[in-house]
């Protein structure tokens, strides 16, 4: 089984509304009512993805490390 590591966050355009996006994979990406549901449908986006790459013969891609940065922004 292969795993990616997933960004989810809330749409800074419009409230209400969340993000989903795999940074190793950036064609898989999408947007839901709750968190859940963008995760739902970002993975289904990238099941697609990965399932297109592979008929194309295609590499998958490797997921990406996440890594968390502390600044002062003050």
């Amino acid at each position: 089984m292969l795993k990616y590591t997933a960004l989810l966050y809330p749409d800074p355009e419009t409230p209400g509304v969340w993000i989903a996006e795999f940074p190793a994979v950036p064609q898989a990406h999408s947007f839901g009512q709750s968190p859940e549901e963008a995760l739902a449908r970002a993975k289904e986006a990238l099941e697609l993805v990965l399932a297109y790459l592979k008929t194309e013969g295609r590499p998958l891609p490797q997921d990406v490390q996440a890594v968390e940065v502390g600044v002062d922004a003050a």
